[in-house]
């Protein structure tokens, strides 16, 4: 009975932490006296293939050791993906409050490390074009993570607490997209560096701007008059978002954010907006169309910057409404323009978060009883639109309600890790009223303590992948760059994002350096082009291993 009511102590504590430091000193306690830390330091489970991971595990650790480079590279090649032997399972991360099985932790940290040895290891031990073909190939195969916010009303700035944790920690990935709500904090994120965020960090600053969006949605609700204006929408989002590019915006911060709307017209698809697809739309017409909620504001014509630098309609035949309608969180797009394959998704879209089991509480029964409702619940959609449509004109207005509707409900709005509130709100009219200061820092401040419990598995799952993308950043414009003449562009590679500005200034210093150094005659690169690589790599080898 103690235990108990000091576990219950200790998960109120973790419940109202302030900061992270905080929550991970009492999560750890927790785990100490719930057993869960002996969980983690025992191989052992059904969960997981542990024997295999251990097996590969001392494997790379006696490859190291013994200075075997080939072995090693041919080792993490055969296998390097989040999911081997089931490490990825979600369960695995439920069990301990802070991290999962000390075994996971030991490989990733292995990897990690093997694979930052290989980076540095000098080209006449591995030759640079067999490292970078490993690491171009390997990033691709593993893949990227993605953070994915959705739509909700004013619960939208919960989304910025999210993100304020994540990038506290180092862990906000580049790959951001964003609907309805979400939106406005995508293009917030995508368009302002992290000196630039702390000012919407302030309480103060940010209830200024949530109070003039709010008295938008008090107006026309509740208001005498009844017509919408968007004017104030529209300079809510100019104070927020500047007057950028989405090409522009990746310059500036090398996030790659993507912003989803949804066609006002039959018979068109959502199009998801970013640096590849649009690179002159400004974010700020994306953003404005994607809050244009149907029936609240009127569909947006999206706006884009031509070669002159004047700004002029794109695809001035179609205008476009809110995105989450259509797809709020498009993983498939993602999946097909960044090769990413890991989603973390902060999801207060009123209509998903009752289906979202974030902890596994409910019981596998419960769940699949879940699922099967709104499955059922789908085809009773399907079967009605059907029968509307065949109609045609003649019931336009409940054509377009079903159609929306069956986008609402088939949709997957879950991810690899699930950000969501703990609070449910269920008034309609609560989403789109005015919020008190002391409503919006707890907001806030929910979306921070929310994203307190994925911290660490965040952190796990994303480790190699973002250790790749550094090494990849070195080689390409960091201390590991290569003489452009020692070897070819990996067809990997065109995967990758494209540099940035910052990006292209470290490129233009590295070639101002390398042009300073002494550069080899014409006729000792000719006899090293005659030479087989391999066999040099042969003969080096064992010497090199020996001065190790």
């Amino acid at each position: 009975m103690r235990k108990s009511r000091k576990l219950k102590q200790l998960q109120k504590q973790m419940d109202m932490a302030d900061s992270y430091s905080e929550w991970t000193s009492v999560a750890i306690e927790h785990d100490e006296l719930s057993g869960a830390k002996r969980w983690r330091e025992v191989d052992q489970t059904s969960k997981y293939d542990y024997s295999q991971i251990r097996l590969r595990l001392d494997r790379l650790r006696s490859l190291r050791a013994r200075h075997d480079y080939q072995g090693l590279l041919f080792t993490l090649n055969e296998g390097i993906h989040g999911n081997m032997g089931g490490m990825g399972r979600s369960t695995l991360y439920r069990k301990a409050n802070f991290g999962t099985k000390r075994l996971i932790e030991q490989y990733i940290e292995e990897i990690d490390d093997s694979l930052h040895y290989l980076a540095e290891l000098p080209a006449d031990v591995i030759d640079v074009q067999d490292k970078l073909d490993f690491f171009y190939r390997a990033n691709i195969c593993f893949g990227r993570s993605a953070l994915m916010l959705s739509g909700g009303g004013v619960l939208g700035f919960y989304h910025l607490g999210v993100v304020k944790t994540l990038l506290e920690q180092g862990l906000l990935p580049r790959v951001i997209s964003g609907s309805s709500a979400g939106s406005l904090v995508a293009g917030v994120v995508g368009t302002h560096t992290e000196k630039e965020l702390e000012h919407f960090y302030e309480p103060s600053n940010v209830h200024f701007e949530a109070e003039r969006e709010a008295s938008v949605f008090s107006r026309m609700f509740f208001g005498a008059n009844p017509q919408i204006d968007v004017g104030d929408l529209e300079r809510l989002i100019a104070r927020m978002v500047p007057d950028m590019t989405f090409q522009e915006a990746y310059e500036k911060t090398g996030r790659q954010i993507s912003i989803t709307v949804a066609p006002a017209e039959p018979h068109q698809r959502s199009r998801l907006l970013n640096a590849i697809t649009s690179p002159n739309v400004y974010v700020r017409s994306a953003v404005m169309a994607s809050c244009a909620v149907p029936g609240v504001f009127p569909p947006v014509m999206l706006m884009a910057k031509n070669v002159h630098g004047e700004s002029q309609p794109y695809l001035p035949t179609r205008k476009w409404v809110d995105g989450s309608i259509a797809d709020d969180l498009p993983a498939k797009r993602l999946s097909r323009l960044y090769s990413t394959n890991h989603y973390i998704v902060s999801m207060v879209n009123p209509v998903a978060t009752p289906f979202i089991d974030t902890e596994g509480e409910r019981s596998s029964l419960v769940r699949s009883l879940s699922g099967f409702g709104v499955g059922v619940g789908r085809e009773v959609l399907n079967l009605y639109r059907g029968m509307v449509q065949k109609q045609g004109d003649n019931w336009p207005r409940f054509n377009m309600a079903m159609n929306t509707v069956h986008a609402l409900m088939d949709q997957d709005y879950s991810g690899d890790v699930n950000i969501v509130p703990n609070f449910r709100w269920y008034n309609p009219a609560k989403l789109l009223s005015h919020l008190s200061e002391n409503d919006l820092i707890e907001l806030m401040g929910e979306g921070e303590r929310t994203a307190y419990p994925q911290v660490e598995t965040i952190r796990l799952c994303t480790q190699i992948s973002r250790t790749m993308e550094e090494i990849l950043q070195r080689f390409e414009t960091g201390d590991l760059r290569p003489d452009a003449t020692e070897y070819k562009r990996p067809r990997a590679s065109r995967r990758r994002p494209p540099p940035t500005r910052s990006d292209r200034q470290a490129l233009r210093e590295h070639r101002v350096e390398s042009d300073k150094t002494p550069k080899a005659t014409p006729r000792k690169k000719a006899a090293r082009k005659k030479s087989p690589s391999r066999s040099n790599t042969r003969k080096d080898g064992p010497a090199a291993s020996k001065a190790a």
